[in-house]
């Protein structure tokens, strides 16, 4: 045991020599740093590939093993599981961190999902095992390391940066609410992940899971493809036995999507439920925080932490009397609650732009769903669907071409990032970085890394693009923004409702859709409303997974919750394959960047 710790604080110190800059980055950066502590100030730019050396089929299941920790199974063990070791004495908070710090080393290399460790980790771990030898246990997250996304704020060693080279060094006023609340939870936080830079905000021409700081995130079932996006490294390091859980945040798609193409759970919580203080924004509209976990349980323990009332967040003062006070995971159910229970299939609106093989087996799933007792009712579609849903894939400018930038999502993000991001600034000491004109003045003098002009750095084709469309706004808010605005969520939330409340079936619990179509997790994006999605199945060419998706209405978490742990059930309970499946690690050893596109049912 002792040598595990041993190992372990070998392993942090390691990589804290390393400060900011993972081993498995793309980007050789000389640094630096000036008299100011923490500051740094390139040299010069130059990206260059490290070649991955051959590998073996032989590492593929090398690559899926984990060792065993401190004699115990941790690999795919859930919080429940994890939490019994604990109590048994047969596992510490020490030895479960230092065995995910292991992790993080054994797969680092291939997909790239912590973007740094936190050399306080198993000072935490070591008060956590000190408080339940006191008995002191603080809930089901205690002692349970966990990661959070590089735009989540912490106030301590490590730096938070969104992925972005220009606010390495700075000094955030004091931990996001949502970490605050996870530390008074006992978990242990590990580090933080990788992410799309600027949460795909810098630009429209992107390779998805990357950043100046921590390179490109991969996939594990395809290193070549879009790992999802921009909480990548959030999602991976879930499926891969990182961590049990970690924390994304999501403007538009950002947890959904690289949730179900990682085969893990995703919650995208009702803009509101919680806080984003201390979260680098990109929209007061549409930003939400969110957990990842390889089971709904488990992603639901790390809601129940997080969510809750913050004044420094106004938008939070709207949960009062709208949230269970019990919490959600008393909503979790088993197979038994599908019977009684409406779905709706907004099939017009989502199911008709899925892939043919993704359509096959989750219409299998759905059989599966009715043989439970639950009633399907098709044709519950989102109300005037055309307007709403682009036909030709995720889209947030599709009013701009339609010719109608008043009825454009991106219209107000570019106009809110503009905004929010200079608020956010303006409490951050030990930067210049105050503004978004300030960001691309740091990329125009780190061209290469920073990819300030279109083609320089392979990861970012367009260039800064994002950043000169919401520079050139001005951060004004004119008629054509609340136009836009008004349109987008009105619309979409009466979408939403409409279908929900089927005029000829009655209303159904939540509509049913298949999250890769990437329409499906923005029209509840630009409502403002929840989504879950659950892991259901994997593509036989591309080998990537994908999901099934429950979205439902603003405030309406215990009820998707419900069903979608009656689903996750049942999906176990029958043995079906349409559920969670291990990493095929296609593609190991190609270093590719950009990966490849969006890859919607390749």
């Amino acid at each position: 045991m002792a040598g595990n710790s041993i190992l372990g604080l070998c392993v942090v110190y390691i990589l804290t020599a390393a400060l900011y800059f993972p081993w498995a980055t793309l980007a050789k950066i000389a640094i630096r740093t000036s008299r100011v502590p923490g500051s740094r100030l390139l040299s010069h730019d130059f990206l260059f590939r490290y070649p991955l050396d051959n590998v073996t089929v032989n590492a593929v299941e090398t690559l899926n093993t984990l060792n065993l920790c401190n004699g115990v199974v941790i690999e795919e063990a859930t919080i429940d599981q994890l939490q019994a070791f604990m109590a048994q004495g047969k596992l510490t908070s020490v030895q479960l961190t230092t065995c995910c710090i292991n992790r993080v080393f054994q797969v680092e290399r291939f997909i790239n999902p912590v973007l740094q460790l936190n050399p306080d980790a198993l000072r935490i771990a070591r008060r956590a095992d000190a408080e339940r030898r006191a008995r002191r246990v603080r809930g089901p997250l205690h002692g349970i390391p966990f990661l959070v996304k590089d735009n989540i704020a912490s106030k301590d060693r490590l730096q938070t940066a969104a992925g972005s080279l220009a606010l390495v060094g700075s000094i955030v006023p004091r931990d996001a609410f949502v970490v605050a609340q996870l530390r008074k939870a006992g978990a242990v936080l590990m580090g933080k992940a990788t992410m799309s830079e600027w949460a795909d905000m810098r630009s429209t021409i992107y390779s998805e899971g990357y950043s100046a700081t921590g390179g490109q995130s991969r996939s594990s079932y395809n290193l070549t493809v879009n790992p999802g996006g921009s909480s990548s490294g959030s999602a991976t390091a879930v499926a891969n036995n990182v961590v049990p859980f970690t924390l994304g945040t999501e403007t538009d798609g950002s947890i959904i999507n690289p949730a179900e193409r990682n085969a893990v759970v995703g919650i995208k919580p009702t803009v509101g439920l919680t806080s984003r203080d201390g979260v680098v924004p990109q929209s007061i509209h549409q930003d939400t925080v969110g957990p990842f976990g390889r089971t709904v349980r488990d992603a639901v323990y790390a809601l129940d932490a997080i969510y809750g009332v913050d004044l420094r967040d106004h938008y939070t003062l709207d949960q009062a009397r709208k949230t269970p006070p019990e919490g959600y995971a008393a909503f979790l159910s088993n197979r038994t609650a599908l019977r009684g229970a409406k779905f709706g299939l907004p099939w017009q609106s989502f199911w008709v732009l899925a892939d043919p093989e993704q359509r096959s087996v989750l219409v299998r799933l759905l059989d599966l769903i009715e043989s439970a007792g639950a009633t399907i009712v098709n044709n519950t579609e989102i109300t005037n669907y055309p307007l709403l849903v682009s036909p030709e894939g995720w889209n947030w400018d599709f009013g701009s071409t339609r010719g109608r930038p008043n009825e454009s999502e991106y219209t107000y993000i570019k106009v809110d990032f503009y905004n929010n991001l200079q608020t956010y600034l303006s409490e951050l000491t030990n930067t210049t970085i105050k503004s978004v004109a300030d960001v691309i003045r740091f990329n125009n003098d780190h061209p290469y890394v920073e990819g300030a002009e279109p083609n320089l750095n392979p990861a970012f084709a367009s260039g800064q693009d994002g950043l000169l469309a919401s520079l050139a706004t001005g951060g004004h808010m004119n008629e054509t923004y609340w136009q836009a605005l008004e349109f987008s969520r009105s619309s979409t939330r009466k979408g939403i409702n409409d279908a929900l409340r089927h005029s000829t079936s009655g209303q159904v619990d939540a509509l049913l859709v298949p999250p890769d179509v990437g329409q499906t997790y923005q029209i509840a994006a630009q409502a403002g409303y929840p989504m879950i999605t659950i892991p259901a199945g994997v593509h036989s060419r591309s080998a990537m997974p994908f999901g099934l998706a429950l979205m439902g209405t603003r405030f309406g978490e215990a009820g998707l919750i419900k069903y979608a742990s009656a689903i996750e059930n049942l999906q176990m309970a029958s043995g079906t394959g349409y559920q969670r499946a291990r990493p095929r690690w296609l593609g190991l050893g190609v270093d590719n960047v950009p990966v490849d596109a969006q890859c919607f049912g390749c």
